[in-house]
């Protein structure tokens, strides 16, 4: 996944330096893109699925839960 990011960032950044005249080594650009991506906080598709999964389960047992309330203040 990250090395594919890599590589077409590389490419579209070489080609707007193209036209400038100006480029930077693959290798460079590699190693720097996989530091940035290293520092952020990303999450696989699978983890964010599995917690938009656990989000809906815990919003249905607070709408349960509220229901449940509204009754037992009645």
């Amino acid at each position: 996944m990250i090395r594919n990011l890599t590589e077409k960032l590389f490419g579209e950044i070489q080609q707007q330096l193209a036209d400038k005249g100006t480029l930077i080594p693959a290798r460079e650009l590699h190693i720097a893109l996989q530091a940035v991506l290293a520092r952020a906080d990303l999450v696989t598709r699978e983890e964010f699925d599995a917690q938009a999964a656990v989000l809906v389960r815990t919003r249905a047992k607070l709408e349960e839960l509220e229901r449940q309330l509204a009754q037992l203040e009645k």
